[in-house]
């Protein structure tokens, strides 16, 4: 897990670039932490970054965003989740 500590909780999106350099690196699963505040931050993580997870706290907590929504806008694009 990365957590980008510069945009934790400020719901402007993951850190594309720093996980982008990390996937580069790593041969391990990849989760990416920080920053999520609307659908489409998941979705550009996954496709830009190559991540194998996102997570998210306050987007939940808040109601912003409800998890079986977002799983199943990920999963009509193709994005691998468990429904």
């Amino acid at each position: 897990m990365l957590n980008c500590i510069d945009q934790d909780g400020v719901r402007n999106g993951y850190d594309v670039e720093q996980l982008k350099a990390a996937r580069e690196r790593l041969t391990i699963p990849l989760v990416a932490s920080g920053g999520a505040g609307s659908p489409d931050h998941f979705r550009q993580v996954f496709a830009e970054a190559d991540v194998s997870g996102a997570l998210a706290a306050s987007v939940f907590h808040s109601g912003a965003i409800r998890i079986p929504d977002l799983k199943r806008t990920l999963d009509s694009d193709g994005i691998e989740v468990r429904l």
